[in-house]
């Protein structure tokens, strides 16, 4: 279809709201249309029963469709909300219809006006609206105000109210901060939450490996005590207080204190700043700090009050920017926390402690080079070596006086452990031991880039373990540091780091993006760990995220969940974040309650060979290249049609293993076979499957 004289028609309209992309009119509107606009509505009108009862019509510019918008309070709400809307193709015949009515922060309208005629009775006064809307600059946060939630937070930094006869009250703020403290009672108790599992900032404690044996742990706001009992079964001594459920129990300190989404419930600024002080003074060692995120995504049940919302279940909710949050633990309790998630940061009482925890965030796995050689000398001594090799294939280096426990037996059979290291190398291959130690350099040039960000380390507030890792892989920490800033300086150039991606021997590589496993991430070019890195020690990454996603065209990293990634052969996307590195914004997604969603394909090119399940999901991908189906993988990116497109090549998936169907047709399976065969003669890596195509795809018996 030729839409080039819709948009034009819409360009050049004089009735209704004109976008980049879309034309806005009131239904009472479509009379002063141009004849080939109605009639161009009419096709879609016709193949509604309701259309006619629709509040506006929205003309799609650059696709053959129309909407249906159904606003029940155009006429008497200053702004309102979008209760449904139904989408005709005009093309395939397609009716989309979404359901607004229940939504707690649907679309709202601004400027209605636009899209009615100058003699519709409430003309002038929508008109007035946005004169004074325009005044006050209400109009100017156009990222902020499309939904309810995002209108009523920008009234509120603005103390002003919309009435209903659609004239404007602008507060002074003392006024608008008495005027809810009179009006709103809070129910903060009814935020708690009931949970069949420890809570996320608590559960990441534990597998950071934080809780160590013998430690005592203290819940400050602990709600119903889900956590506490929890980390009470698990064998640690364990109390929680809270003002409203277990207000008796006294304030205790203890090694690790969790502060769990306390301080955004909280509507008095004045006491979230006390809450926050208090626990860290009950801490000893780490305080574990969690809040409500802003990001963009549909918040639900809420309405601006103080520096915050009001829920639907009437409790408060401060919802904090990612960068704000941290910048407000530090501020109140003078430290430097570290993000660990989204909305989540750990304090440690130590500051070396701190350091290694860092350290350790960027530290990848190796392992201990295997013996390829026998000789009776080092059978001998095997159990005396064995905890040298695996100080060594942890740190990439030496062990120093005192950080080894059996240093003295080692050194009463060896002298020193440059000796006893030279035995193992007769039985071992040397390259390996020489890749442990560049690979733990390049862990400390990502730390190193990380850590100085935004200052420099001071050397000697590392820890020990880390200064004599600087010590024996860069001679000296100035050396370090350097390597470490001509990393962040790279960072400027949107052409390096594509090239970077491009050259990438591991990833799923498209025009625009570098896609890799979680898994594989340590084994990427040091330049893409430290640009993930931006993106994680500030913001966090998304909850369970299976892939990583490096952007080429613009300084952007998403994190997608794909959580059947092992065990279904083309995983459905369950969520996504996106995080905009240059401004740090966040964007998140869901995707699990789509009927159609996207698929993953050739999930060997995310993961390493030395993944589990490499060798059957590179099998997999490589029947799939031979018999076509991903010739064009933009046609078969969402479940429905990778599912058609299996049926028109009469081929099913089962355990990873492409199989003909029992159905299929004879004559097709001939002509698919054949297809097979000249595919496999013009691969260059024809002898990478079976020889014969019918036994690479076995039937189905």
């Amino acid at each position: 279809m030729d839409l080039q004289p819709i948009y034009q028609l819409c360009q050049n309209s004089k009735i209704g709201k004109k976008l980049p992309t879309a034309l806005y009119v009131h239904n009472t509107a479509l009379k002063a249309l141009s004849p080939e606009l109605k009639l161009y509505e009419s096709n879609a009108s016709q193949k509604l029963d309701c259309a006619e009862k629709a509040t506006l019509i929205k003309f799609y510019t650059h696709q053959p469709k129309i909407s249906y918008l159904f606003y029940p309070d155009f006429d008497i709400d200053p702004h309102p909300a979008l209760q449904a809307s139904i989408q005709v193709n005009l093309e395939t015949g397609e009716i989309k219809y979404q359901d607004y009515s229940k939504s707690e922060n649907p679309p709202i309208l601004h400027r209605k006006e636009t899209f009615v005629t100058p003699d519709y009775p409430h003309y002038q006064k929508f008109a007035q609206l946005t004169k004074s809307e325009e005044l006050l600059g209400l109009l100017n946060y156009t990222s902020r105000i499309g939904t309810r939630q995002g209108w009523f937070q920008v009234l509120q930094e603005k103390s002003i109210k919309i009435k209903s006869d659609h004239s404007v009250i602008q507060f002074s703020r003392e006024d608008a901060e008495n005027e809810q403290t009179y009006t709103l009672k809070i129910e903060r108790h009814k935020a708690a939450m009931s949970r069949n599992s420890l809570s996320k900032p608590v559960r990441l404690a534990l597998e950071a490996n934080l809780f160590t044996p013998d430690l005592t742990f203290f819940d400050y706001g602990c709600g119903l005590g889900g956590d506490v009992t929890r980390i009470a079964e698990k064998g640690w001594f364990a109390e929680g207080w809270d003002p409203y459920y277990q207000p008796d129990t006294p304030l205790i300190m203890a090694d690790i204190v969790n502060l769990g989404y306390v301080i955004n419930v909280i509507e008095s600024q004045d006491e979230r700043r006390h809450a926050l002080i208090d626990a860290w003074e009950l801490t000893k060692k780490l305080l574990i700090v969690s809040a409500q995120v802003l990001i963009n995504d549909k918040n639900q049940g809420q309405i601006a009050y103080g520096d915050g919302i009001i829920t639907s279940r009437n409790t408060f909710q401060k919802y904090y920017e990612q960068e704000e949050l941290k910048a407000y633990i530090d501020r109140v309790i003078n430290v430097d926390a570290i993000p660990v998630a989204l909305g989540i940061y750990f304090v440690f009482r130590d500051r070396t402690e701190a350091e290694s925890f860092r350290a350790s965030c960027f530290r990848s796995h190796v392992s201990t080079p295997r013996i390829r050689i026998e000789i009776k000398k080092f059978e001998d001594y095997e159990e005396v070596l064995t905890p040298l090799m695996a100080f060594i294939s942890d740190r990439g280096r030496l062990p120093v006086k005192g950080e080894l426990p059996e240093e003295s037996i080692i050194k009463q059979e060896f002298k020193s452990f440059k000796r006893a290291f030279q035995v193992i190398l007769q039985v071992t291959n040397p390259e390996e031991w020489e890749a442990i130690a560049d690979r733990r350099r390049q862990d400390l040039l990502v730390y190193i880039a990380l850590s100085n960000f935004d200052e420099r380390r001071n050397f000697r507030n590392l820890p020990t373990q880390i200064k004599n890792d600087i010590k024996a892989l860069f001679d000296n920490y100035q050396k370090a540091c350097t390597l470490a800033n001509l990393i962040l300086y790279s960072l400027s150039s949107p052409s390096i780091i594509s090239d970077i991606c491009q050259d990438s021997h591991i990833g799923y590589k498209t025009p625009n993006s570098l896609s890799v496993h979680v898994s594989a991430l340590a084994e990427l070019d040091p330049l893409l760990r430290v640009y993930e890195g931006c993106a994680n020690r500030t913001i966090g990454r998304l909850d369970g995220a299976t892939v990583i996603k490096f952007h080429t065209q613009k300084p952007k990293i998403s994190y997608l969940f794909y959580p059947d990634f092992d065990t279904d052969p083309h995983p459905a996307l369950n969520t996504a974040m996106h995080i905009d590195l240059r401004d740090l914004s966040v964007n998140y997604e869901e995707y699990f309650h789509l009927p159609n969603p996207p698929i993953l394909h050739r999930k060997d090119t995310l993961v390493t060979p030395n993944y589990p399940q490499y060798n059957k999901f590179a099998q997999l991908s490589q029947q799939e290249e031979y018999l076509g189906i991903l010739d064009d993988i933009n046609a078969v990116k969402r479940r429905r049609e990778w599912e058609k497109c299996l049926q028109e090549h009469c081929v099913k998936i089962k355990n990873h293993r492409l199989l003909w169907r029992a159905d299929a047709d004879t004559e097709m399976v001939k002509l698919l076979k054949a297809n097979m065969r000249a595919r496999r003669k013009k691969s260059k890596n024809k002898n990478t499957i079976e020889e014969n195509p019918e036994e690479f795809l076995n039937p189905e018996l």
